[in-house]
């Protein structure tokens, strides 16, 4: 568990923990260069300070929409090392994370809540909720009627 909590923070760092040198290393990598491309730190702060609209021309999005990918890769890789990530089809539900993280990083410049821009920080944020639903439940239905 601690080492998918470590791949929470960065890509990377929960392979490193299980001394996978070079994945993590690659991981890591690319996540501080995912992470630099899209301006993702200071969108994150200006976010979080309320200021969508300087976070929005802050981010670069075409490497922003890079980060959903690699983020649950590299989770779910570290996760294998753990009974779920052993059981089949384990990965779908961080696939379609991905997806809709990827989906609500698009749609961030049009989505609002109560009247309020959700922006680059909290659209995919709220994605992430729909991604991991539809992914644990086709899991499910993938096993119960195509693999059983």
């Amino acid at each position: 568990m601690e080492k998918i909590l470590w791949n929470l923070l960065l890509p990377g760092l929960g392979q490193l923990l299980n001394r996978q040198y070079i994945k993590g290393l690659l991981f890591t990598f690319l996540g501080v260069w995912f992470n630099v491309k899209a301006n993702l730190n200071k969108m994150i702060m200006l976010s979080l300070l309320g200021r969508t609209s300087e976070a929005i021309q802050t981010t670069n999005y075409s490497w922003l929409l890079l980060y959903p990918c690699l983020y649950f890769f590299a989770l779910w890789d570290s996760c294998k090392a753990f009974e779920f990530g052993k059981r089949p089809l384990a990965f779908v539900p961080f696939v379609f994370s991905a997806y809709w993280v990827t989906v609500g990083a698009i749609l961030s410049l049009r989505i609002t809540l109560f009247g309020l821009l959700l922006g680059p920080l909290w659209s995919p944020i709220l994605f992430l909720l729909p991604g991991i639903t539809s992914g644990f439940l086709l899991r499910f239905l993938l096993l119960k009627f195509i693999f059983s």
